[in-house]
């Protein structure tokens, strides 16, 4: 990863940036540059990713410190926000509006005609693969589907930027794969992304080129695999709420790399040492259907607090 200070080579530039809230610190005196391409903020909740994404999307002004965007300050900078797609974390939606009203109407804040705002609604709803679901409200919409149509409004205005605060986050196995192969797509047709997960293994499936935050602080930056062996030391949690979790418990229990299973109401929670091949399992397995629907994999922020406990200590 480039430094901080280099502006000419970052798409964001944050020199010695701070946010707080009063008594609490978000951003902690951050300094880095991040290159072109797909960047993947890594941390738990609370450790201040939401917080750079606002910062950095002009929606919070920094307390101290400087940041640019595409070359430019992003704050009280308007002309800029053309140039950003911003997927939020939070659900705000209008439930009673479809889909393809809910984003038309939102390209239309940037000042478009109506049919020029139908039509870029259309195509943005086409290249989240819901097409099939753009004229039904929002409100009937599953986890999975209310994540896509948050992207499809990101990025139907074509920006330069996109910041995907925790796109994947409950989303059904085969939801993810596509999801992951979209914005993959996204970044090999010249666009920059920042997108944030506390799941190592999502952000790795997207890129190797990590920022390592806790507690608004950036503890390491570069390529994922040089922390990757001290994440895997770690014990990794799954929870999956899927139709027959008896009968996925019997499939996991089968694999030397499942330490541990228990049932929660409609869901089995996994602790596996490989959390690679449990996930590239779990997929294969949903898309093949053998034991029923897997409606949503989420996994806690427990997996990486001790890893970041150790290095906070080293």
């Amino acid at each position: 990863m480039t430094n901080a200070a280099d502006p000419g080579t970052g798409i964001v530039v944050a020199d010695h940036l701070s946010k707080w809230y009063g008594q609490v610190i978000g951003l902690n005196d951050v300094s880095v540059s991040v290159p072109p391409g797909i960047t993947g903020l890594l941390g738990p909740n609370g450790a201040g990713k939401s917080t750079f994404m606002k910062v950095i999307t002009g929606q919070l002004k920094p307390s101290k410190g400087t940041i640019t965007v595409l070359g430019e300050p992003i704050w009280n900078n308007p002309s800029l926000y053309f140039r950003i797609g911003f997927c939020p974390e939070q659900d705000a939606f209008y439930d009673r509006m479809t889909g393809l009203e809910w984003v038309t109407a939102l390209v239309r804040l940037n000042g478009l005609s109506d049919g020029d705002a139908t039509e870029m609604a259309h195509r943005a709803l086409e290249a989240v693969e819901l097409t099939d679901a753009a004229n039904k409200k929002i409100g009937a919409y599953s986890k999975g589907m209310r994540q896509r149509v948050k992207m499809a409004q990101a990025l139907a205005h074509d920006p330069h930027l996109l910041i995907l605060d925790e796109p994947l986050s409950g989303m059904d196995p085969i939801a993810r794969r596509k999801t992951i192969r979209m914005v993959k797509d996204w970044a090999r047709a010249g666009k920059s992304i920042i997108v944030s997960s506390h799941i190592l293994h999502e952000i790795e499936s997207m890129t190797s080129n990590i920022l390592l935050i806790n507690q608004g602080r950036i503890l390491a930056e570069g390529n994922v695999h040089q922390i990757r062996d001290l994440i895997d030391e770690h014990p990794h949690t799954v929870y999956i709420r899927a139709e027959q979790t008896r009968g996925l418990a019997r499939a996991f229990l089968a694999q030397d790399d499942v330490l541990s299973l228990r049932f929660e109401d409609e869901a089995v929670v996994v602790q596996t040492g490989r959390p690679d091949a449990f996930y590239a399992r779990l997929t294969d397995l949903a898309a093949s259907g053998e034991l029923g629907a897997i409606h949503e994999v989420t996994s806690p922020d427990d997996n990486l607090q001790a890893v970041f406990k150790y290095l906070v200590k080293s």
